[in-house]
C-alpha cells in the first residue's frame, strides 16, 4: 500500500488532490497495482478525506505534552514516534496535524510503523490538508532514514 501512496503523491503533486476512488482505481489498476492493495489504499485514502481540522477540538493545540497509549505504541515504532514529537516540538506540524497522522498510522492496523511510513504519512496527511509543502519538507519526508544518515 505504501507504494501506492508514494506513486499518488508523485503523480498528482501538481495537481493539488487524485481523481475520484473509481477512477483512481483504474489508474491504480493500470499502473499494475494489486487489486487488494488498491482496495485497501482507497479504504485508508477515504479515512484521511474525512480528516480536517474541524474533526478536533482546538483545545488540542493549546495543551501540554502529549502521552501516547499502548495501543499507539504499539502501532508506532520508537523511532517514528520521536519523529512525530519532533516535528511538533520545532512547529513543523501542529497538535492537531500530529493527531491527524497517528490516526492515519492506527488506521493501518499494523505493529511498529517504521519511521520511513510514518513520514509518508505524514506527508500524505499534510498533502491532503492542502498545504503549502516545502521542497525542502518533502525531500526530507521522502529520504529514507538510512540514506539521510549516511550523509
Amino acid at each position: 500500500m505504501f507504494d501506492i501512496l508514494l506513486f499518488l503523491f508523485e503523480s498528482y503533486f501538481d495537481a493539488g488532490t487524485y481523481p475520484e476512488p473509481k477512477r483512481l482505481s483504474a489508474k491504480l489498476s493500470a499502473a499494475g497495482f494489486e487489486e487488494e492493495d488498491i482496495t485497501q489504499a482507497l479504504d485508508w485514502l477515504s479515512g484521511l478525506n474525512g480528516l480536517s481540522h474541524a474533526s478536533y477540538p482546538d483545545s488540542i493545540n493549546h495543551s501540554g505534552l502529549r502521552c501516547y497509549t499502548e495501543f499507539e505504541e504499539q502501532r508506532i515504532s520508537e523511532e517514528g514516534l520521536h519523529f512525530v514529537a519532533f516535528w511538533e516540538h520545532n512547529k513543523i506540524i501542529t497538535p492537531i496535524e500530529r493527531e491527524m497522522i497517528i490516526d492515519r498510522v492506527v488506521a493501518l492496523g499494523r505493529d511498529k510503523l517504521s519511521v520511513d511510513k510514518v513520514k509518508l504519512i505524514a506527508l500524505m496527511v499534510l498533502w491532503n490538508q492542502h498545504e503549502e509543502l516545502d521542497p525542502l519538507l518533502i525531500e526530507d519526508l521522502l529520504t529514507p532514514t538510512e540514506a539521510a544518515q549516511l550523509h
